[in-house]
């Protein structure tokens, strides 16, 4: 599950992967207290998506000329379908609630508890980021 909220801000599994393996890194080196799984579990989807985000923009600030770039080769990566391609490129705050919302199945008020976000925030993010999406996909389709 975290893998895929990081890619859903990242364009690389690899950069995904590493989002992971450093949160949990965190989560072994702070040793946070946790009340229950549930607080457990919103730490991880919190610090997941605020570490793909500064990955994300940090990547986005890299200026490396092509012919320094480094390819490996390998697999070619899976081509994400279309729709979940137009949600990784909403704003971060819009693609997080339409994210957990829709692939991972959380209720508005599951979002704001996970988030730590009130519910008719999460509920006005979910229903912008509805709109900017039906944009989006609109655009695709004309």
């Amino acid at each position: 599950m975290l893998l895929r909220i990081a890619m859903t801000r990242l364009a690389s599994a690899a950069d995904a992967e590493d989002v992971v393996q450093e949160v949990f890194l965190k989560l072994l080196t702070t040793r946070p207290q946790f009340r229950d799984a549930e607080h457990e579990k919103a730490w991880l989807i919190r610090t997941t998506l605020h570490r793909a985000c500064d990955a994300a923009r940090a990547a986005s600030r890299q200026n490396l000329p092509l012919e320094a770039a480094e390819t490996v080769p390998g697999p070619a990566p899976a081509e994400p379908s279309p729709i979940l391609s137009a949600v990784q490129a909403l704003p971060a705050k819009y693609s997080a609630v339409i994210y957990l919302h829709y692939y991972e199945g959380y209720s508005i008020r599951e979002i704001s508890k996970l988030l730590r976000l009130p519910a008719p925030t999460v509920g006005t993010r979910l229903s912008r980021g509805q709109e900017r999406l039906r944009a989006l996909l609109k655009e695709d389709v004309e």
